[in-house]
């Protein structure tokens, strides 16, 4: 299973940054797990990162959540961002969601410090909708996604700094994801060395919530 996070499997074809338990997996998950490298310029990465650090500077890492899903963090929610910052969200609207879709007001940022973790979680339908996208900073990573019912089907993502990844549809609702932790992270054989990983995570809107409703924050990757 993925946990040996060495064993040379299937990959989706012409993809370096996907790979899978088998093609059935592969095939399910097609278009509901999805990477996008290179999403962000270098320029584009730098521009977040500038915009987030005096924020998270002011925190101080955090090792117990209060769901127990993160080790080693610290987190925002941000609503006002530069002219320059909107528009990279604006991309990432118009890349990860549909058009009929809401999205939740304030952008979850979660800064991990390079022991930090996020243990296997399936975010609540209370906290959040149909689709999440997360652009990665800072640091490469590697999320695994395992189905609730069956953890023999799993896939995991490549996250290379400036990708973007999206979830929805099955991988959302019926698969639980983490981001590996600096001595399990391997993306088959090769090895993903972590540091300090920031993430900018969009959600829509959960179903019973109206617009200008804020929900609870909710675990992110």
């Amino acid at each position: 299973m993925a946990g040996s996070g060495r064993l040379a499997l299937r990959a989706l074809p012409g993809s370096g940054w996907v790979r899978g338990s088998g093609p059935a997996v592969l095939r399910r998950l097609r278009g509901s797990a999805v990477v996008q490298p290179g999403f962000l310029s270098k320029d584009e990465e730098e521009t977040l990162s500038r915009e987030l650090e005096p924020e998270l500077r002011r925190r101080r890492y955090e090792y117990d959540h209060w769901d127990a899903a993160i080790h080693g963090f610290r987190e925002t929610e941000k609503s006002r961002w530069s002219e320059a910052s909107q528009a990279i969200l604006q991309r990432v609207q118009s890349a990860a969601f549909d058009p009929g879709q809401t999205l939740l007001s304030r952008v979850h940022v979660l800064d991990l410090e390079p022991r930090g973790y996020i243990k296997p979680h399936v975010d609540s339908v209370k906290f959040c909708g149909a689709t999440i996208a997360g652009l990665s900073l800072l640091s490469p990573s590697v999320m695994r996604l395992v189905h609730t019912q069956d953890p023999g089907q799993w896939l995991e993502l490549l996250l290379e700094p400036g990708s973007l990844y999206i979830l929805r549809g099955s991988a959302r609702y019926d698969f639980s994801h983490e981001i590996l932790r600096d001595e399990e992270s391997f993306f088959g054989e090769r090895r993903i060395p972590r540091s300090r990983r920031i993430s900018v995570i969009c959600r829509s809107l959960p179903e019973e919530l109206g617009p200008g409703q804020p929900g609870q924050q909710p675990t992110a990757c």
